[in-house]
């Protein structure tokens, strides 16, 4: 089952990295996060100095806290096909 659900992790990863479409900010966030969680899980860190953007991206990261890396592709890999369905033909 993981390996299944890792090969379409990747597979929605590169998907969404073929899009031209420029992502509304929110979405982006959502799949920042969920990606996040997915790869690292709860293993907060930040180094250097923080602005805004990364500041927004952080914090949507941390409110996974506690959601497990498998449950966090699952919910990358509903979004990007979410994305996916709605981009014209």
């Amino acid at each position: 089952m993981a390996v299944n659900l890792d090969l379409k992790f990747t597979e929605a990863f590169n998907k969404l990295s073929e899009l031209e479409e420029v992502l509304a900010p929110d979405i982006m966030l959502k799949l920042y996060a969920f990606y996040k969680q997915a790869v690292i899980g709860d293993t907060f860190s930040y180094d250097g100095e923080i602005d805004v953007r990364d500041a927004f991206k952080f914090n949507a990261w941390t409110q996974l806290n506690g959601m497990n890396q498998e449950d966090a592709k699952k919910q990358y890999i509903k979004l990007v096909k979410n994305i996916l369905k709605n981009q014209p033909k």
